[in-house]
Protein backbone atom coordinates (compact mmCIF):
# COMPACT_ATOMS: atom_id res chain seq x y z
CA UNK A 1 0.00 0.00 0.00
CA UNK A 2 1.24 3.62 -0.97
CA UNK A 3 1.70 5.96 1.34
CA UNK A 4 -1.03 7.92 0.14
CA UNK A 5 -3.28 5.60 0.68
CA UNK A 6 -3.28 6.00 4.58
CA UNK A 7 -3.06 8.32 7.46
CA UNK A 8 -2.70 8.38 10.94
CA UNK A 9 -5.33 8.83 13.26
CA UNK A 10 -5.74 9.47 16.73
CA UNK A 11 -3.35 7.12 19.43
CA UNK A 12 -0.97 6.65 16.13
CA UNK A 13 -3.72 4.31 14.84
CA UNK A 14 -3.18 3.91 11.20
CA UNK A 15 -6.06 4.66 9.36
CA UNK A 16 -7.30 3.92 5.28
CA UNK A 17 -8.34 6.96 3.20
CA UNK A 18 -12.18 6.50 4.37
CA UNK A 19 -10.89 6.64 8.15
CA UNK A 20 -11.11 2.54 8.82
CA UNK A 21 -8.16 1.23 10.61
CA UNK A 22 -5.83 -0.72 8.65
CA UNK A 23 -1.94 -2.33 8.45
CA UNK A 24 -0.11 -4.37 10.71
CA UNK A 25 -2.04 -3.42 14.42
CA UNK A 26 -5.35 -4.55 12.94
CA UNK A 27 -3.24 -7.60 11.29
CA UNK A 28 -1.83 -8.56 14.75
CA UNK A 29 -5.32 -8.34 16.29
CA UNK A 30 -6.50 -10.63 13.76
CA UNK A 31 -4.28 -13.22 14.68
CA UNK A 32 -4.36 -12.94 18.44
CA UNK A 33 -8.25 -14.17 17.90
CA UNK A 34 -7.22 -16.87 15.86
CA UNK A 35 -4.90 -18.09 18.70
CA UNK A 36 -7.67 -19.88 20.58
CA UNK A 37 -7.84 -20.80 24.33
CA UNK A 38 -7.78 -24.30 25.16
CA UNK A 39 -9.78 -25.85 27.75
CA UNK A 40 -9.69 -29.47 27.59
CA UNK A 41 -8.19 -32.01 24.99
CA UNK A 42 -10.42 -31.26 22.41
CA UNK A 43 -12.43 -27.90 23.75
CA UNK A 44 -11.01 -24.55 22.53
CA UNK A 45 -12.63 -21.48 23.53
CA UNK A 46 -12.35 -18.27 20.99
CA UNK A 47 -13.53 -14.81 21.04
CA UNK A 48 -15.38 -12.40 18.32
CA UNK A 49 -13.33 -8.92 18.36
CA UNK A 50 -14.61 -5.59 19.64
CA UNK A 51 -16.18 -3.87 16.77
CA UNK A 52 -18.47 -6.51 15.54
CA UNK A 53 -21.16 -7.48 13.28
CA UNK A 54 -24.55 -7.93 15.05
CA UNK A 55 -23.61 -11.72 14.18
CA UNK A 56 -20.50 -13.42 14.00
CA UNK A 57 -18.36 -12.94 10.62
CA UNK A 58 -18.58 -16.44 8.91
CA UNK A 59 -14.82 -16.22 8.22
CA UNK A 60 -13.90 -15.72 11.26
CA UNK A 61 -15.71 -18.72 13.11
CA UNK A 62 -14.77 -20.77 9.75
CA UNK A 63 -10.87 -19.43 10.44
CA UNK A 64 -10.94 -20.49 14.70
CA UNK A 65 -12.62 -24.00 13.92
CA UNK A 66 -9.62 -24.59 11.21
CA UNK A 67 -7.50 -23.29 13.97
CA UNK A 68 -9.35 -25.59 16.79
CA UNK A 69 -8.84 -28.85 14.26
CA UNK A 70 -5.09 -27.88 13.26
CA UNK A 71 -3.66 -28.05 17.35
CA UNK A 72 -4.92 -31.82 17.70
CA UNK A 73 -2.82 -32.68 14.43
CA UNK A 74 0.95 -33.20 14.15
CA UNK A 75 2.28 -29.46 12.42
CA UNK A 76 3.61 -32.37 9.60
CA UNK A 77 0.56 -33.04 8.36
CA UNK A 78 -0.84 -30.03 6.48
CA UNK A 79 -4.22 -28.75 5.55
CA UNK A 80 -5.78 -30.49 2.60
CA UNK A 81 -8.95 -29.67 2.14
CA UNK A 82 -12.26 -28.52 4.37
CA UNK A 83 -15.86 -28.56 3.79
CA UNK A 84 -18.10 -26.02 6.10
CA UNK A 85 -21.97 -25.77 6.94
CA UNK A 86 -23.40 -22.27 8.86
CA UNK A 87 -26.28 -23.62 11.10
CA UNK A 88 -27.20 -20.50 13.14
CA UNK A 89 -26.46 -17.02 13.57
CA UNK A 90 -23.39 -16.45 16.33
CA UNK A 91 -23.89 -13.88 18.64
CA UNK A 92 -20.54 -11.89 18.86
CA UNK A 93 -20.42 -10.37 22.62
CA UNK A 94 -20.25 -14.27 24.10
CA UNK A 95 -17.57 -16.58 23.79
CA UNK A 96 -17.42 -19.66 20.98
CA UNK A 97 -16.53 -23.07 22.06
CA UNK A 98 -15.10 -25.65 19.29
CA UNK A 99 -15.29 -28.97 19.88
CA UNK A 100 -13.00 -31.41 18.17
CA UNK A 101 -13.83 -34.57 17.34
CA UNK A 102 -10.99 -36.80 15.97
CA UNK A 103 -12.25 -39.10 13.13
CA UNK A 104 -9.35 -40.78 12.36
CA UNK A 105 -5.60 -40.52 12.17
CA UNK A 106 -4.14 -42.13 8.95
CA UNK A 107 -0.93 -42.83 7.83
CA UNK A 108 -0.98 -40.31 5.41
CA UNK A 109 -4.27 -38.52 6.16
CA UNK A 110 -5.73 -37.24 9.21
CA UNK A 111 -9.27 -36.31 9.29
CA UNK A 112 -11.02 -33.87 11.66
CA UNK A 113 -14.85 -32.77 12.72
CA UNK A 114 -15.40 -29.09 14.50
CA UNK A 115 -18.90 -28.00 16.01
CA UNK A 116 -18.92 -24.35 16.91
CA UNK A 117 -20.94 -23.92 20.23
CA UNK A 118 -23.12 -21.22 21.53
CA UNK A 119 -25.88 -21.22 24.28
CA UNK A 120 -25.70 -25.20 24.11
CA UNK A 121 -26.39 -25.28 20.20
CA UNK A 122 -23.82 -25.57 17.50
CA UNK A 123 -23.56 -23.05 14.98
CA UNK A 124 -21.19 -23.78 12.75
CA UNK A 125 -19.63 -27.30 11.70
CA UNK A 126 -16.50 -28.15 9.67
CA UNK A 127 -14.67 -31.20 8.32
CA UNK A 128 -10.86 -31.06 7.20
CA UNK A 129 -8.69 -33.48 5.99
CA UNK A 130 -4.76 -33.27 6.58
CA UNK A 131 -1.80 -34.92 4.74
CA UNK A 132 1.39 -35.39 5.18
CA UNK A 133 3.29 -33.52 2.54
CA UNK A 134 2.97 -35.76 -0.43
CA UNK A 135 4.62 -35.74 -4.12
CA UNK A 136 1.93 -36.11 -6.90
CA UNK A 137 0.35 -34.43 -9.91
CA UNK A 138 0.13 -30.57 -9.93
CA UNK A 139 -2.18 -28.06 -12.20
CA UNK A 140 -3.60 -24.81 -12.42
CA UNK A 141 -5.78 -22.48 -14.26
CA UNK A 142 -3.21 -19.99 -16.44
CA UNK A 143 -3.29 -16.51 -14.86
CA UNK A 144 -6.20 -14.11 -16.80
CA UNK A 145 -4.21 -11.54 -19.38
CA UNK A 146 -4.75 -7.71 -18.91
CA UNK A 147 -5.79 -8.05 -15.30
CA UNK A 148 -4.28 -4.72 -13.52
CA UNK A 149 -1.43 -5.16 -10.66
CA UNK A 150 -2.78 -4.53 -7.45
CA UNK A 151 -0.24 -1.67 -7.48
CA UNK A 152 -2.43 -0.19 -10.26
CA UNK A 153 -5.67 -0.24 -8.04
CA UNK A 154 -6.51 2.11 -5.17
CA UNK A 155 -7.14 -0.31 -2.02
CA UNK A 156 -10.95 -0.26 -0.15
CA UNK A 157 -10.98 2.60 1.49
CA UNK A 158 -9.41 4.74 -1.43
CA UNK A 159 -12.40 2.97 -3.90
CA UNK A 160 -14.87 3.86 -1.43
CA UNK A 161 -14.25 7.77 -1.36
CA UNK A 162 -13.77 8.00 -4.84
CA UNK A 163 -17.13 5.82 -5.62
CA UNK A 164 -18.60 8.25 -2.77
CA UNK A 165 -20.60 4.80 -1.89
CA UNK A 166 -22.90 4.30 0.68
CA UNK A 167 -21.19 1.45 2.56
CA UNK A 168 -22.89 -0.96 5.25
CA UNK A 169 -21.52 -1.95 8.53
CA UNK A 170 -19.18 -4.73 7.41
CA UNK A 171 -17.29 -1.72 5.27
CA UNK A 172 -17.13 -0.08 8.20
CA UNK A 173 -14.83 -2.43 10.33
CA UNK A 174 -11.16 -2.79 10.92
CA UNK A 175 -9.45 -4.12 7.79
CA UNK A 176 -6.65 -6.44 8.41
CA UNK A 177 -6.67 -7.46 4.82
CA UNK A 178 -5.55 -4.78 1.71
CA UNK A 179 -8.34 -5.92 -0.91
CA UNK A 180 -8.22 -4.27 -4.09
CA UNK A 181 -11.22 -4.44 -6.01
CA UNK A 182 -10.48 -4.59 -10.56
CA UNK A 183 -14.10 -4.44 -11.13
CA UNK A 184 -16.70 -1.97 -9.31
CA UNK A 185 -17.39 -4.12 -6.35
CA UNK A 186 -21.17 -4.87 -6.09
CA UNK A 187 -22.17 -1.92 -3.51
CA UNK A 188 -20.74 0.58 -6.43
CA UNK A 189 -23.92 3.00 -6.70
CA UNK A 190 -25.84 1.95 -9.82
CA UNK A 191 -24.01 -1.31 -9.92
CA UNK A 192 -25.60 -3.71 -12.91
CA UNK A 193 -25.69 -7.55 -12.73
CA UNK A 194 -22.86 -8.88 -14.76
CA UNK A 195 -21.91 -12.34 -15.98
CA UNK A 196 -18.17 -11.64 -15.69
CA UNK A 197 -16.34 -12.98 -12.91
CA UNK A 198 -15.18 -10.88 -10.11
CA UNK A 199 -11.70 -10.47 -9.89
CA UNK A 200 -10.00 -9.45 -6.72
CA UNK A 201 -6.38 -9.05 -5.13
CA UNK A 202 -6.05 -9.86 -1.76
CA UNK A 203 -3.11 -9.58 0.91
CA UNK A 204 -2.00 -9.55 4.70
CA UNK A 205 -1.52 -5.55 5.61
CA UNK A 206 1.18 -6.08 6.91
CA UNK A 207 3.84 -8.85 8.11
CA UNK A 208 2.23 -12.23 9.44
CA UNK A 209 4.30 -14.97 11.39
CA UNK A 210 5.92 -17.90 9.58
CA UNK A 211 3.46 -20.33 10.79
CA UNK A 212 1.59 -22.50 7.74
CA UNK A 213 -1.02 -23.27 9.79
CA UNK A 214 -2.26 -19.87 10.50
CA UNK A 215 -1.31 -18.75 7.04
CA UNK A 216 -4.09 -20.99 5.48
CA UNK A 217 -6.52 -20.16 8.72
CA UNK A 218 -6.00 -16.55 7.78
CA UNK A 219 -6.82 -17.79 3.74
CA UNK A 220 -10.50 -19.49 5.02
CA UNK A 221 -10.99 -16.36 6.74
CA UNK A 222 -10.82 -14.33 3.81
CA UNK A 223 -12.52 -16.51 1.59
CA UNK A 224 -15.90 -15.25 2.81
CA UNK A 225 -14.77 -11.51 2.25
CA UNK A 226 -16.35 -11.48 -1.17
CA UNK A 227 -17.49 -14.77 -1.11
CA UNK A 228 -21.61 -13.28 -1.40
CA UNK A 229 -19.99 -10.48 -3.27
CA UNK A 230 -19.82 -12.68 -6.74
CA UNK A 231 -23.24 -13.95 -5.92
CA UNK A 232 -24.83 -10.35 -5.92
CA UNK A 233 -23.08 -9.78 -8.73
CA UNK A 234 -24.58 -12.36 -11.17
CA UNK A 235 -28.22 -12.14 -9.41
Amino acid sequence: MTQSDTDTGAGGEVVGADGVPTGQAVLDALVAGLDLERIEVNLFRGHSPPRSLPRVFGGQVAGQALVAAGRTVPVEREVHSLHAYFIRPGDPTVPIVYEVERVRDGFSFTTRRVLAIQHGEAIFSLSASFQVHQPGLEHSEEMPTGVPTPDELPDMGTRIVELGAAVGPFQQLPRPLDIRYVGDPVWSPGFTPTREPMRVWMRADGTLPDTKLLHVCLLTYASDLTLLNSVLARH
